[in-house]
């Protein structure tokens, strides 16, 4: 007999979410598919040691079928087919009720990059996804502010992002080991609310991170089909979008839709999280191959560069020709109250980003503040008109193979001190946030989530370990990388927790083996630190 069993009392609000029906749901994901992720995490592994041999990636033989044959995905659902702006952000409650008026198309609720697993936020994100769903979302902050929903009638359709496959959830074991993060995140909110968003015109949506193949999607459509029909759900109700960010992914849009084709929404583009895979993936390949490049400063490397270029149009010439939607990256900024000038630029460089967007073709695009909605809205609009999409918007014109994915040698752009020193000042900042429950933060005018420290610390692992020079002639050392954690840190003195996030920062830019994930060392000093 299967058991189930919480290792931390339930927080606030935790008996609407943790009842005995919930984790049973759960418990039988877990069973009957947790296996089945750690072959694929496996899986992972050996492609990676081959990747290691070669130096470089190839479309697969065995699904040329699927990549040639003609196919579609299902048609969306009515509320989901006009996304020409997506807001992002935690399911943080006074954040979610933001996001919710902002008057984007849909918000994407995120317990994933910017949440931290943390079990308040684990079990408190639930609950606000419960309330919204409900419309009944309301929060009164700590200095009497209160906070509710403008017009209940007209929200975003809500899209929660659960897990990557790569969390465990420490808190929930099922007969004695830590259920998967994903299937927890899964299943808890399709359990409390897929049949109330049925009953209110809408349906359970997803969004599906970092999956790196078509048998991770593959396990994603078998756990769809099976929730549905244990919980009398037509099945083909679910929709689902992947986002296409790690470069093993890239090689495999087609089959990733093919596999998710009766509960298949759309594909995204994911600029930081993309480049940590495309360093990741080739982190030591061998000498002359294609992955033997050291990237310019993270910031430097922009969607224009020639392999981001290839990807985004790959992406959505792929999800055209499927019809499903192609949706495109973050505006990260932050518009701040006091500076005119640092909002002008950031505008400017947003408006560029999403024309940009439109002209090739995405159907729409991610803000992280809701000052940027309006701004997004125009551009889209300007090119859709009445148009919900632009799926009809074929790109014969692209041609996209190898060489085109991994073209980094020919991306412009230098390697500079400041380059690094923002690495360094960014990746701990964000650190210190995340180890407090914070996986939204706001460092220097953007909204950063863990994808920002992922870049910087895989960034700084491949300049020492590749012996990078930086414009100036000086060589990327350990030393000079400790000289510049020291100075910077300096800066941030009194933040909290910041000597666990320089340690932990430091391990994960410097040692040798290189960390998959960061936020699994820092998951492990959260535990840690709740004794």
């Amino acid at each position: 007999m299967t058991t189930i069993q919480l290792t931390r009392a339930s927080p606030d609000g935790g008996d609407l979410i943790l009842t005995p029906e919930a984790l049973d749901f759960v418990a039988d994901l877990q069973v009957r598919f947790g296996a089945r992720r750690d072959e694929l995490l496996e899986a992972r592994q050996r492609r990676r040691e081959e990747i290691s041999r070669s130096g470089t990636l190839d479309f697969l033989p065995e699904t040329a079928e699927i990549r040639s044959g003609e196919w579609t995905v299902s048609p969306a659902p009515a509320d989901l087919q006009d996304r020409r702006v997506e807001i992002t952000g935690p399911t943080e409650r006074k954040m979610a009720i933001n996001a919710l008026n902002s008057g984007a198309k849909v918000w994407l609720a995120d317990l994933e990059d910017a949440n931290t697993p943390h079990w308040d936020n684990v079990v408190g994100g639930q609950v606000n996804l419960h309330d919204a769903v409900r419309r009944t979302i309301a929060f009164t902050g700590p200095e009497g502010k209160a906070y509710a929903l403008s017009d209940p009638e007209r929200i975003p359709v809500i899209i929660p992002r659960p897990r990557g496959w790569h969390l465990d959830e420490a808190h929930v074991l099922v007969d004695g080991s830590p259920v998967v993060g994903a299937l927890l995140d899964f299943g808890l909110y399709f359990f409390h609310n897929a049949a109330e968003l049925l009953r209110r015109g809408s349906g359970p949506y997803f969004y599906l991170p970092k999956m790196e193949s078509h048998l991770e999607a593959r396990l994603w459509n078998d756990i769809f089909t099976h929730a549905q029909q244990r919980l009398g759900i037509p099945v083909g109700t679910v929709r689902a979008t992947a986002l296409i960010e790690t470069l093993p992914a890239a090689f495999e849009m087609d089959e990733i839709l093919y596999e998710l084709r009766d509960h298949a929404s759309g594909l995204n583009a994911g600029r930081w999280d993309y480049l940590f895979s495309v360093i990741k993936t080739f982190r030591d390949a061998p000498a002359g191959s294609p992955g033997d490049v050291a990237l310019p400063d993270r910031n430097a490397v922009t969607m224009n560069a020639p392999m981001m270029k290839a990807y985004a149009d790959l992406l959505v010439k792929t999800c055209h020709r499927r019809g499903a939607f192609a949706m495109g990256g973050m505006a990260a900024f932050i518009p701040s109250r006091r500076d005119p000038e640092v909002n002008a630029a950031a505008f400017s460089k947003v408006r560029e980003d999403k024309s940009r967007e439109v002209a090739a073709g995405f159907d729409g695009s991610w803000v992280a503040h809701p000052d940027l909605v309006p701004l997004c809205a125009e551009i889209f609009d300007g090119v859709l008109g009445d148009a919900p999409n632009q799926i009809d918007r074929q790109r014969p014109d692209v041609t996209v193979g190898p060489d085109e994915l991994l073209a980094l040698g020919q991306t412009p752009g230098g390697r500079t001190e400041a380059g690094l020193r923002t690495n360094v000042t960014v990746g701990i900042q964000y650190l210190a946030a995340w180890l407090g429950g914070n996986g939204a933060a706001a460092i220097h005018n953007l909204m950063e989530d863990a994808a920002t420290a992922e870049i910087s610390r895989s960034q700084i692992w491949q300049w020492v370990h590749r012996g990078a020079q930086l414009d100036s002639g000086e060589t990327v050392t350990r030393d000079l990388v400790d000289q510049i954690v020291e100075h910077e840190c300096a800066q941030l003195a009194g933040l909290d927790h910041l000597e666990t996030a320089r340690t932990l920062f430091l391990q994960a830019a410097l040692d040798d083996d290189f960390v998959d994930f960061l936020t699994l060392t820092a998951y492990q000093a959260v535990l840690a630190a709740e004794g």
